[in-house]
C-alpha cells in the first residue's frame, strides 16, 4: 500500500487516468484539471496514486494557489498522505474532495481548518424545458445564450473575480489565465438581455462523455430574475448537444435557492463534497 507522488504528468496519465475514467461522475473534477495540466495551464503541479494489490485506489493532484483535489481514499492511506506531502514541505491552501475523505484529510493536515464550503453533486437525469404558449422558456423571461468571445474577457474575469470572493474559494488564485483557456475553448456561455451580459456559466468540453457546469454567476443588481436558470439551462443544452451522457454541477449547500434551482431543470443528487481551506 504506497502512495507514488510526480510533476510528471505523463507518468501520473499513465498511472491513473483509466482508473479515473472508470467512474469519470465521481472523479470529475480530477478528470478536467487532468487535461488543463496537459496543456499547460498550470505550473508546479504536483500529482499522486495509491496503489493497493497492484491496482490504484486513489488519486490526488495540487496545482498551486488551489487546493489539493483528493479521490475518494481510506482514512488510514489519507493520513498516510499527509506525512509524504508535509515531508516534501508542500504548502496547501485547502483540500477539495468528497466530503468524508476530505474531512480526514484536514483533520490530519498541520495547519488548523480556517473555512469550509460544503458542497453537492449533481448529475442530470432528464433537462427539463419550460416553456409558455409562444415557444420561449417560461420561467427565464426575455433574453438568449451566447458564446463568450475575446473581446468580452475582461468582463468575464471581473465576474470571475466576483464569484471566488463571494464564494470564498481560490481566493490567492488569478482567474485571467483560466477564463482565456475557457474563452478559447468555447466554455464560456452568458445569458444576455436586450444586449447586455446578466449571468454566466461555464462548461467543460465533454471527457469521456462528462461535461461539468461551472461557475454560474450572476451580478447581484440582476439576481431573482430566473437569469441564473437560464444561463445553467442554456449551458446544460450545449454540454447535450456536443455529446456528453453526463453532465454534472456543484451545488453550495448553504444555498438553498441554486440547489432547489437546479433541481427544477433536471438535476439529481450524486453526493456530498467539501472544500476546506487552511489558515
Amino acid at each position: 500500500m504506497t502512495w507514488t507522488l510526480t510533476s510528471d504528468v505523463s507518468a501520473y496519465g499513465e498511472a491513473v487516468e483509466s482508473w479515473l475514467l472508470r467512474d469519470p461522475v465521481r472523479n470529475t473534477v480530477l478528470v478536467t484539471v487532468l487535461r488543463w495540466i496537459r496543456s499547460g495551464q498550470y505550473s508546479d503541479p504536483l500529482m499522486g496514486w495509491f496503489v493497493e494489490h497492484g491496482e490504484v485506489r486513489g488519486a490526488i493532484c495540487h496545482t498551486p494557489p488551489y487546493p489539493l483535489l483528493i479521490s475518494a481514499a481510506p482514512a488510514a492511506d489519507v493520513q498516510s498522505l499527509v506525512g509524504l506531502l508535509v515531508n516534501r514541505g508542500r504548502e496547501l491552501t485547502g483540500v477539495s474532495g468528497p466530503l468524508e475523505t476530505a474531512a480526514t484529510f484536514a483533520a490530519a493536515w498541520w495547519e488548523p481548518e480556517k473555512d469550509r464550503r460544503a458542497e453537492r453533486l449533481y448529475r442530470l437525469a432528464t433537462l427539463v424545458t419550460p416553456t409558455d404558449p409562444s415557444g420561449h422558456l417560461a420561467l427565464y423571461g426575455p433574453g438568449r445564450a451566447r458564446i463568450v468571445t475575446p473581446p468580452d474577457l475582461p468582463v468575464a474575469v471581473q465576474w470571475f473575480r466576483a464569484f471566488q470572493s463571494e464564494a470564498h474559494v481560490d481566493l490567492a488564485a488569478d482567474p485571467a489565465p483560466v477564463v482565456s483557456s475557457r474563452l478559447n475553448r468555447n466554455e464560456l456561455v452568458w445569458w444576455e438581455v436586450g444586449g447586455r451580459p446578466v449571468s454566466l456559466a461555464g462548461v467543460s468540453t465533454p471527457i469521456a462523455g462528462m461535461s461539468r457546469i461551472g461557475p454560474v454567476y450572476t451580478p447581484p443588481d440582476y439576481r431573482r430574475r430566473g437569469y441564473g436558470s437560464a444561463v445553467t439551462y442554456a449551458a446544460t443544452r450545449k454540454a447535450l448537444d456536443e455529446g456528453a451522457s453526463e453532465v454534472l454541477l456543484f451545488t453550495d449547500l448553504a444555498n438553498p435557492t441554486s440547489n432547489s434551482i437546479y433541481q427544477a431543470i433536471g438535476y439529481v443528487p450524486v453526493g456530498d463534497y467539501a472544500s476546506i481551506m487552511f489558515n
